[in-house]
């Protein structure tokens, strides 16, 4: 169930009058349809007597199609008028709405502007041209040539960084030995005589080989063979 209490809208003045317009058209539409039929009936008309040989009821019917046709002349003249008031009147109204656009963002352009104080506008563009000013400054100091000894201090600290750099790549020296170093740590060699042998000692071992040798081979012949 709708809202019985919905406020309807409120009809001006301007919306009788076009309503009033729109009415008058529609009425003056019909009549000239009408007017068309009647001018088409009294031409028809006016052939038929011609054919009948009554040529001044003829003549009389083509006088009423002429008076006809005079009224519908001042019935398409009126219907103008309508169609051209109707026209103004949408034009009227949509200046009207474009008047007030332009009014309310006025007014929002003054509102806005009665926000802002000229005197922080003011501060906010001295404190803006300070900061470029500031920043300028640095600009230029950064754009100045080094002199000559300040490149020679400057390539001297590039070496010297250069170089740290270097060290601290270079590997470490391992703490633990290797497998193959334990190995060689662990063999049991003789040790490296201090002093050359003498020739007579070395005849005397190589007897006392020899001799061993025999002994050996002369107990394995006497030893006696299995059963």
């Amino acid at each position: 169930m709708g809202n019985i209490f919905v406020k309807k809208p409120k009809i001006t003045d301007v919306d009788r009058a076009i309503l009033s317009l729109k009415t008058q058209r529609r009425k003056l539409a019909q009549y000239q349809q009408q007017l068309d039929a009647v001018i088409d009936a009294e031409k028809q008309a006016a052939k038929d007597l011609l054919r009948e040989k009554k040529k001044e009821r003829a003549l009389l019917a083509l006088k009423k199609k002429k008076v006809q046709e005079e009224l519908l002349k001042q019935v398409d003249t009126w219907l103008i008028n309508v169609e051209q008031q109707l026209a103004d009147i949408e034009l009227t109204s949509k200046q009207k709405a474009v008047f007030e656009s332009l009014k309310s963002g006025n007014n929002a352009i003054k509102a806005i502007q009665s926000e802002i104080n000229l005197d922080d506008v003011q501060k906010l563009m001295d404190d803006t041209a300070e900061a470029k000013a500031y920043q300028d400054e640095i600009n230029e100091i950064l754009g100045e040539k080094l002199s000559a000894e300040d490149e020679e201090e400057v390539l001297a600290e590039f070496e010297n960084l250069e170089t740290q750099m270097a060290l601290q790549d270079f590997p470490e020296v391992p703490k633990k030995v290797s497998s193959s170093e334990q190995v060689e740590d662990n063999l049991d060699l003789p040790d490296v005589p201090t002093k050359a042998p003498v020739a007579g000692e070395v005849v005397e071992e190589k007897s006392q080989d020899a001799s061993a040798g025999v002994s050996a081979a002369t107990k394995v012949m006497e030893e006696p063979l299995p059963a």
